[in-house]
């Protein structure tokens, strides 16, 4: 029983510690995949992005996204998320990556999915507005997945063939469908424990899981990628620099358009709700839509990750000094 509930405690250990389990199972598959073919390995991306994407799904109430009183908030967070942030992503694309169309679109792919199931961590832990969080997160979720396909299409379609019909595909199997069975389990859960139990108990035990799958899609891309690395290891540092500073220019963006709100509570879901991204869906899409060719793709979304938490950590804990 203990072996049990320690293992029911790891994913939640991941990810309060993603700056060094991501980093770790990265390691772990580079070496992997520089002793053994691992070309298998694409076969479990599918299965492993279905796991990162769902458990957080479970605990969205969709309904909140009908309340009303914030439409000035969603309407900034959404300007911000796709036109202004996208924005940022092609500048900085075009400066690191000019004659690497792929890298190119990774990092645009990054930006163009905002808010993530820690857009709801943060803004709860630092007292913002988390009715309106979620609506954020539900809303860049779905305009999201619907717009991606089509930006990437207008935006690169002349030098990379773009698979449309694939990508719609992909995104309705990474998106929508575990979103529709994350309602759904939620449905039977409420049902069955009631809303407070499954507020207060279950959701923040399903939610976790997400990060098992995160690991397992870094881990297979990692070690796909390995002799590539070990021919050209400044590889790493060409790939994480550039998104290390899109997510200093986010925060320090978002923070600075969050003063111009009087309400407080506001500022902090606006900053959660535009500074983050959705990795999960990015590096889904990725590998699945790219295939070999989205191997450096996902590493660049792997380094989003490590920085992309670690910001986001020293950000609330410095948050009454930025906000005040």
């Amino acid at each position: 029983m203990n072996l049990l509930l320690r293992i029911q405690k790891l994913p939640e250990l991941f990810q309060k510690n993603m700056v060094i389990s991501i980093p770790v199972a990265m390691f772990l598959g580079f070496l992997l995949g520089l002793f053994f073919e691992v070309s298998w390995l694409q076969v479990l991306i599918v299965p492993f992005t279905f796991l990162m994407v769902y458990p957080p799904l479970v605990g969205i109430n969709l309904k909140q996204v009908l309340s009303g009183g914030d439409t000035r908030l969603q309407i900034a967070t959404q300007a911000i998320n796709f036109i202004v942030i996208p924005f940022i992503a092609w500048i900085l694309g075009f400066i690191f990556f000019h004659d690497f169309p792929m890298l190119r679109l990774g990092l645009f792919l990054t930006a163009l999915l905002p808010t993530s199931g820690m857009t709801l961590n943060w803004t709860n832990f630092t007292k913002g507005n988390l009715p309106s969080a979620v609506k954020m997160t539900v809303v860049g979720l779905v305009a999201g997945s619907l717009l991606t396909p089509f930006y990437i299409k207008a935006v690169f379609g002349q030098t990379i063939p773009i698979p449309l019909t694939k990508m719609l595909a992909q995104i309705t199997v990474v998106v929508f469908i575990p979103l529709l069975l994350g309602q759904v389990t939620q449905s039977i859960l409420v049902k069955k424990f009631g809303k407070q139990r499954f507020a207060e108990k279950i959701k923040p035990a399903i939610a976790p899981w997400g990060i098992i799958g995160v690991l397992g899609v870094q881990f297979a891309a990692m070690a796909i990628k390995a002799k590539t690395l070990l021919v050209d290891p400044f590889l790493l540092v060409r790939l994480g620099l550039p998104i290390f500073i899109f997510f200093i220019v986010n925060f320090v963006l978002s923070t600075l358009l969050a003063r111009l709100f009087k309400n407080r509570a506001d500022g902090i879901a606006f900053i959660y709700g535009t500074a983050l991204r959705n990795l999960s869906i990015a590096l889904a899409i990725a590998m699945t839509v790219f295939g070999k060719k989205g191997g450096d793709i996902a590493l660049l979304v792997s380094f989003g990750f490590i920085f992309q938490a670690q910001m986001a950590a020293w950000h609330a804990r410095t948050i009454n000094k930025l906000l005040p």
